[in-house]
């Protein structure tokens, strides 16, 4: 699994990042996070989306605004133009450059727009369809253009009444100590997440008490370890249950769970239904 807090790198002779990606393979399961608002457009491409605690269904021309270390992945199940690869045509603006930005009293919609867009937004079909021509021309404009576009975009966005995704809101203190200790935390947690993991071993991880684990995890996630760690396995069982014939069995062990009524139990209490009843949907 990719490292949970991703890096990313302005474009040549810009303020902010694009990311024109295409993939004929499919999109993979890459949960992770970082400082910087993602504008993602997916096209040719359906599958399911997964932000903070939310777990959904995408369609082609999906259009969603993600916050600041909200993490994150879409999981691809189909394409359908099976000659032309999955695409995500991706924008990234860390929050200084957004601050600044909608600073001016015409983009205070902008900066409303923003802020909501802590626990992710996904923007209505109609809206997505309208900026679409706009956002796939961006990426072949120069900077000066491409900075004006991504500026009409948003302002033509903030009308849009998008809908919330996750219930939960990351903490936004990235420039405190307490990140480094949250971010070395969640990467094991994302990297070893099938295996067995104790709150002994985050705490030494994150050079804290058990305790001091448990306050500044609740406070940058919003939960528990525990109920992190369920939200984590649960959401990895729903890509494989409708992605694949895998058994239900093997598939809760694939995710970290000895006990399958343990896993039905779980996956019951978070999704409202069973993991049988949940494949069915995507049959």
């Amino acid at each position: 699994m990719k490292p949970y807090l991703e890096h990313l790198t302005t474009d040549e002779g810009a303020s902010w990042a694009t990311l024109n990606r295409r993939l004929d393979d499919g999109i993979p399961f890459q949960w992770h996070h970082h400082p910087e608002f993602e504008l993602t457009l997916t096209l040719n491409s359906s599958g399911q989306r997964f932000i903070g605690d939310h777990i959904g269904r995408y369609e082609p021309g999906d259009l969603v605004l993600i916050g600041p270390y909200l993490p994150h992945t879409w999981h691809s199940l189909d394409r359908p133009d099976p000659a032309e690869p999955h695409i995500a045509l991706v924008m990234w603006f860390l929050p200084e450059w957004a601050e600044r930005l909608t600073a001016n009293a015409e983009l205070r919609a902008v900066a409303a727009m923003l802020s909501r867009a802590a626990n992710g937004l996904q923007f209505s079909a109609n809206t997505a369809l309208a900026v679409r021509p706009q956002i796939e021309e961006l990426f072949a404009l120069p900077p000066v253009e491409r900075f004006l576009r991504l500026v009409t975009v948003l302002t033509r966005l903030a009308d849009d009444e998008a809908m919330p995704l996750s219930a939960t809101a990351p903490e936004l203190a990235s420039a405190s100590v307490d990140r480094g200790r949250i971010d070395r935390v969640l990467n094991h947690i994302h990297n070893h997440f099938a295996e067995p993991i104790t709150i002994a071993q985050l705490a030494d991880i994150a050079a804290l008490s058990p305790s001091g684990l448990h306050r500044t995890f609740l406070r940058h996630t919003r939960q528990t370890v525990s109920q992190y760690l369920i939200r984590l396995r649960i959401g990895r069982a729903c890509a494989l249950l409708s992605s694949g014939s895998l058994p239900i069995g093997t598939i809760a062990g694939e995710v970290g769970y000895d006990s399958l009524a343990n896993f039905n139990r779980q996956f019951k209490a978070l999704k409202g239904t069973t993991p049988r009843a949940y494949r069915a949907a995507f049959l």
